[in-house]
């Protein structure tokens, strides 16, 4: 029997690495992305698809789709300005792209609050024409004259670590950020960032700076949307995931199992863990592929530290993790509650790991029930993780947008999929 078991993982295993991305695309024109929001967040167009069919509605009325029991976990991340521009006395210009800091595990609110200087991994534009020498920006902050300065200390293929100082050094790094830097629109909208985009490319509920890009399933709530959902009897809980760059990054290869996936910071409180314990009953119902993710990963992460042993350590969890053979898997409140239990032992009032999980096809989803999130890419890991939750029936959900004038991507309309 143990055998028959075994090779059932191998089996799986091997079936999941194999998934052709080709098997996840769909033809997308140009003109079905949404170039810029609607002047309401939550007038856009709603895709229910649940048990009966498929539904079309409007954001405003998701309450009518929700079920009475539902808990919303949303992602409190903030978008920060992430772009900066700088130029050459030459004339040419380089832009530096933040993409996380550097030496400070994993806390972004320590690296904002630095002063004087900071290191930080980026993407840096046009980089064959930086070349050992420092740039310089000159800014304005609440009347004070600002230099920031920037200089590269590590060139890598696909990164540089970056050293940022400013005068005067008691100024904070967010608030140079917030002075110097531009909104770091997804590259497919094809255009710069506008005025607009600083509050529309933001959701209602960002609180923790540190995202590349939205969260943008939560773009389309509004406050008195959120208030309306209350009073029907809706939970809302909060976790943070900083979304970067890779996020945007297609799957090139032909497998997935060749595809390396993004790594990124995902924060939750001890209250928000216990709350869903005390929930898990419920209707859980993460508010965007971020918000999944950072669900599905604390489910691995507690089952990692079953298997792995309750040291205090930076943790990390491999795209890969979840696909390993295994006879018994936790309950979703038994690995949770293996959390807290590290979290007490340790003292911390919070989880801060690293994720690099995976979501496709074959994988086991433990914790969210339905999902609210945009349209995504085609070829892209976000789709593979809307079809591990429901199926092939992605394809229905897709083409019945295309076929009734949905608009696709981060600004673009919004779906409510229930788990198959």
């Amino acid at each position: 029997m143990m055998r028959i078991i075994f090779d059932y993982f191998c089996i799986m295993i091997k079936d999941v690495r194999n998934i052709s991305i080709e098997d996840y695309n769909y033809p997308l024109p140009d003109e079905r992305i949404a170039k810029y929001p609607l002047s309401e967040r939550d007038a856009s167009k709603l895709l229910v698809l649940n048990q009966e069919g498929i539904i079309s509605s409007h954001f405003k009325n998701i309450g009518d789709y929700l079920p009475e029991d539902s808990l919303l976990v949303f992602n409190e991340t903030k978008v920060v300005r992430a772009r900066l521009q700088f130029k050459k006395e030459s004339g040419a210009a380089i832009e530096v792209f933040c993409l996380e800091p550097v030496s400070c595990n994993g806390d972004y609110q320590l690296a904002f609050s630095s002063t004087s200087s900071c290191r930080w991994r980026c993407l840096v534009g046009n980089s064959r024409r930086w070349k050992d020498d420092i740039l310089s920006m000159q800014l304005k902050i609440k009347g004070i004259d600002v230099v920031l300065y920037a200089e590269r200390e590590v060139k890598n293929d696909s990164y540089s670590i970056v050293r940022l100082s400013w005068q005067p050094a008691h100024l904070s790094f967010a608030e140079v950020l917030e002075a110097a830097g531009e909104i770091p629109l997804p590259p497919y909208l094809h255009r710069e960032a506008e005025p607009s985009d600083r509050e529309r490319y933001q959701t209602v509920f960002a609180k923790y700076e540190g995202s590349v890009a939205a969260p943008t399933a939560g773009l389309h709530f509004t406050n008195e949307l959120i208030h309306s959902l209350e009073t029907k009897g809706v939970l809302f809980e909060e976790v943070t995931l900083h979304v970067g760059a890779g996020t945007f990054r297609p799957v090139s290869t032909q497998t997935i199992g060749d595809h390396e996936m993004h790594t990124e910071t995902i924060i939750v409180k001890k209250s928000c863990i216990k709350n869903i314990i005390d929930n898990s009953e419920k209707c859980i119902i993460p508010v965007g592929t971020t918000s999944m993710r950072t669900l599905e990963s604390l489910y691995w992460i507690g089952l990692m530290l079953m298997e792995e042993g309750m040291e205090e350590r930076q943790l990390f969890l491999d795209q890969w993790f979840p696909y390993k053979e295994r006879d018994v898997l936790p309950t979703m409140s038994d690995s949770f509650s293996t959390i807290l239990d590290y979290l007490d032992k340790h003292n911390m009032t919070a989880l801060c790991a690293g994720t690099a999980l995976m979501i496709a096809p074959s994988c086991d989803i433990k914790v969210a029930k339905a999902l609210i999130t945009n349209f995504h890419q085609p070829k892209s890991t976000l789709l593979l993780l809307v079809s591990a939750l429901i199926g092939d029936r992605w394809k229905d959900a897709y083409k019945y947008a295309l076929e009734n004038g949905f608009r696709f991507l981060s600004y673009g309309d919004s779906c409510l999929f229930f788990k198959s």
